[in-house]
């Protein structure tokens, strides 16, 4: 109980931090603008950079600059990108209509060394909380994205896709047979407001990892705001850890064509506000999305190796109550499909209508789903070994307020191994992350 309570009161203060920022917090319109201090990003004095094109030279990004990404800049053909902490980068201004534009794409060739620290993260952001201006905010696909290509095993046959969201060309292009492949090392980093939308289901998320084989280091990562995916992960088996995707317009996390790492320590954070993307014309926003492949890759959805990701301690949160959730709303705090597999345990699943759903296109069977709290307004799960509840509002289990749309936001579980912040865990959140916008 001592290092629980420890960790209580750090908690706590960061707590303070987050209510004495926020304005409004019942959804009003002061709140939905999520206006920052522009004290929270500071670059005033410093120089901007502007970057285009393919980088093919091992280059560094000084954090004495801010970085603007114009198009889409590839790190390739052996080149490394080093980004130092406390780098800010941006994208041009975006053209309605126009292409992909403040996309950073490191290639199968090419490798990312971008190392933040608690105190000092590398921030990706919208260019309107990099102009000192306290009256203009972000929005959702201000920036493009981050994009991570490996040549891991992937479940096409031909071992070769290329990524969603950007045009055909061999250079974005991923996946082969290197399970050892090593696409560097990408820790302490926010990416805030990202997302392009190329066409309906093709679009660019916040972190997209296509391929990307277990050498490769991510740890503490927060996307925010996306106009997409939190985080979509393309086969691989990359293992990151201490994840954070809050209010993504679609997904937290998506598992797709093989994907087979093993993630702990992960928040996924629903905000009520957002206006949730669309497939078809029907909302699909839910805190994990999981296929092993599409119908037209194949339609009995059995290609090899399965997409089966291995998490555990995740905190996947919706909102307290369905009132107020801008329509078409929130789906399944789980949605695991298309021959999908997983296997989840010590995690908490609350505030979406259904836990978790494993649809008539996935063999349960072949999950192993066990040791979670999971709630659901109407359907929590139906499987055994675990902790379920329905109704409303949501129940936050052993979680002291885990929810960003009401006051005094508190993730800390009294748990000692359930949730994605434990006493186990320490307060791994601190310093770099950020609720307040």
């Amino acid at each position: 109980m001592k290092n629980l309570t420890s960790l209580a009161c750090v908690l706590l203060t960061t707590v303070v931090a987050f209510t004495s920022c926020k304005k409004n917090e019942d959804g009003t319109s002061s709140f939905d603008n999520r206006s920052t201090s522009a004290a929270d990003y500071v670059v005033t004095g410093k120089p901007v950079v502007t970057v285009s094109g393919d980088i093919t030279s091992t280059t560094t990004w000084s954090s004495a600059n801010v970085y603007e990404i114009s198009g889409i800049v590839t790190v390739r053909g052996g080149a490394v990108l080093n980004i130092q902490a406390g780098t800010y980068i941006k994208s041009t201004p975006n053209v309605a209509g126009g292409s992909a534009n403040g996309v950073l794409v490191i290639a199968k060739d090419g490798q990312i060394n971008a190392v933040g620290t608690p105190t000092s993260p590398i921030v990706f952001t919208s260019r309107n909380l990099l102009d000192a201006n306290n009256a203009t905010v972000g929005a959702p696909g201000d920036f493009g994205g981050v994009i991570i290509l490996g040549s891991d095993n992937i479940n096409l046959p031909s071992r070769n896709k290329l990524i969603e969201g950007l045009p055909d060309d061999s250079k974005y292009y991923y996946g082969g047979t290197d399970a050892a492949d090593n696409s560097g090392t990408f820790k302490y980093v926010r990416i805030e407001y990202a997302g392009f939308r190329l066409a309906e289901n093709v679009e660019v998320n916040g972190l997209t990892l296509g391929g990307v084989g277990v050498n490769t280091v991510i740890d503490h990562v927060q996307v925010s705001f996306g106009l997409d995916d939190g985080f979509e992960f393309f086969g691989g088996n990359v293992s990151p850890s201490y994840l954070v995707s809050l209010g993504a317009d679609d997904d937290q996390f998506d598992f797709d064509n093989g994907y087979r790492g093993t993630i702990q320590y992960a928040i996924a954070l629903a905000d009520k506000t957002k206006t949730h993307s669309t497939s078809s014309g029907s909302s699909d926003s839910n805190g994990i999305e999981s296929d092993n492949n599409a119908p037209i890759e194949d339609a009995t959805f059995s290609l090899t190796p399965k997409t089966h990701p291995i998490l555990s301690n995740f905190s996947i949160i919706g909102t307290e109550t369905l009132s107020g959730i801008t329509a078409p709303g929130y789906k399944y705090g789980v949605f695991e499909r298309r021959g999908s597999e997983v296997t989840l345990t010590n995690s908490v699943i609350t505030g979406y209508p259904s836990g978790i759903i494993v649809d008539a296109t996935a063999n349960a069977a072949l999950s192993t789903i066990s040791g979670n709290d999971i709630h659901g307004f109407s359907v929590a799960f139906s499987g055994s070994g675990n902790n379920t509840s329905t109704g409303s509002p949501a129940d936050p289990f052993d979680i002291a307020q885990p929810f960003y749309n009401v006051s005094g936001l508190n993730l800390l579980n009294s748990s000692t191994s359930t949730g994605a912040i434990t006493s186990a865990s320490g307060n791994w959140i601190a310093g770099w992350t950020k609720f307040t916008f």
